[in-house]
């Protein structure tokens, strides 16, 4: 078998150089060097043009679940492709969309039962702000149109989806946005301190806090124009905040009590991120949309989904009502039939009970780097974590923008790489090194990981 690698890597690179307009990519950086360009992958590792090896500490960007290199999701897409490659849901249905969107619905929490199928997460996003807005207008509350939102939180890029990101950098350019979005307090516990300005909050009166927080909003913007609030399970921009006790709890009873859908973006969460098919699964709690794309077909084909519960379908049962909404390739026969695979993987590896029984083991592998001094925090939940590095640990003065400049854009991101490891070194919030291996990983590569953060964080320090 002759590896991509071994074609002419120049041509590739020099192509990338002049072509290639890069997501989410400072250019300049890349003026004087090759751009870093990965050409296959197997199980946990991803290889690039040279034919270095790096594990892939990002499951791609949350999405590889099964690993990289399964022969079985390309045949699976091959023979779709041969059978039906194309037909939009558009007034017609076929074969692996309806049987996806029956299996996710026996998945789903509660009554969730109705898959409207995107090719992405920020699709899925953007959906469920339209079906939000919509539903209200429809059983007679049309004020209601607003959107609540945690701070540092990402939702995604299309303008709705935008509009409800709370990164102002990334907004920015691109406003004015879409009216009606409203920020609220995450659940960083660590930075409690400061975002409450009540020094001491156990966790879970942080989380009772930060719940109230999204309560007084909906009573400030008048509950008769608040039409949702959007939360992911775990938080990932601002590195991976979990809920705190309770919180989920305190908010599915203020969304009752003030009649606002509460929608749990899962794009990073669900599919086995945090051992559970959902992420509403992990906290107990069930939302009345989900909002899903990455991990259902581990990234070999794209497909992405607003699951919403049946009483938000009702409306649309009778008379002349339609959902004005749709993608040329939502819920695309060979992504779903893809997705199909993948989730016959799923059970057949019991990837949700490895994910389970490694948590643990993942935790306290990534818990040993807390004797570094530039260490702050470690959080996350399942295979999702994030370190928070810190100046000074014992009072969690964090790095100046010039400082977090210096240290991740001009040394870690490069330096993790060059070490083996793919992850992502991220400052939309306080500075933070960002994991999530495939779903496939085990103690070996929690092993490999720490030891190259340990030399590569050791090394940062020593440059301050």
């Amino acid at each position: 078998m002759t590896h991509p690698e071994n074609t002419d890597a120049a041509e590739v690179l020099k192509a990338a150089q002049d072509n290639l307009w890069l997501h989410f990519t400072r250019h300049s950086s890349y003026q004087n060097a090759e751009i870093p360009t990965i050409v296959r992958g197997e199980g946990a590792y991803i290889y690039d043009i040279h034919g270095k090896r790096y594990l892939d500490g990002l499951a791609g960007l949350f999405v590889v679940q099964a690993g990289h290199g399964r022969s079985e999701l390309a045949e699976a897409a091959a023979k779709q492709a041969q059978e039906l490659a194309f037909f939009p849901l558009w007034s017609y249905a076929h074969p692996k969309a309806a049987e996806l969107a029956q299996r996710l619905a026996a998945e789903t929490p509660g009554e969730l039962n109705r898959v409207f199928f995107t090719t992405g997460g920020g699709e899925a996003v953007e959906s469920a702000w339209k079906l939000a807005k919509q539903y209200f207008k429809i059983t007679g509350k049309p004020l209601k149109h607003k959107v609540i939102s945690r701070q540092i939180a990402y939702h995604g890029t299309p303008q709705g989806a935008l509009s409800i990101t709370g990164i102002p950098a990334f907004k920015q350019m691109f406003e004015p946005l879409v009216p009606g979005s409203v920020r609220v307090p995450n659940t960083n516990h660590y930075r409690a301190d400061e975002i409450t300005g009540v020094p001491g909050m156990t966790p879970e009166q942080y989380g009772y806090w930060a719940a109230e927080r999204v309560a007084r909003a909906i009573e400030m913007e008048g509950p008769d124009t608040v039409a949702a609030v959007f939360v992911e399970p775990v938080q990932n921009a601002g590195g991976c905040f979990p809920p705190p006790p309770g919180y989920f709890q305190r908010l599915r009873e203020i969304c009752d009590e003030y009649d606002v859908l509460l929608v749990s973006d899962e794009v990073i969460c669900a599919f086995g991120r945090l051992g559970t098919m959902f992420g509403g699964q992990k906290f107990d709690y069930v939302p009345d949309i989900i909002t899903c794309a990455k991990g259902l077909t581990s990234g070999y084909s794209p497909i992405g989904a607003m699951i919403a519960h049946e009483r938000l379908f009702e409306p649309f049962k009778n008379g002349e009502e339609m959902f004005a909404h749709g993608y040329t390739f939502g819920g695309h026969p060979v992504s779903a039939a893809v997705a199909l695979a993948n989730l016959d993987i799923f059970e057949r590896e019991d990837l949700l009970g490895h994910v389970t029984r490694n948590e643990p083991v993942f935790r306290s592998t990534l818990e040993r780097l807390t004797d570094l001094p530039i260490v702050g925090d470690v959080r996350g939940s399942g295979y999702f974590w994030g370190i928070e590095l810190v100046k000074d640990k014992t009072t969690k003065e964090t790095f100046s923008a010039e400082e977090s400049e210096r240290l991740l854009r001009g040394f870690l991101s490069k330096a993790l790489y060059d070490a083996g490891l793919y992850c992502r070194a991220d400052d939309r919030g306080d500075p933070v090194i960002q994991l999530a291996p495939p779903l496939i990983a085990g103690p070996k590569e929690f092993d490999e990981i720490e030891s190259i953060l340990r030399g590569v964080l050791k090394e940062a320090w020593a440059r301050l």
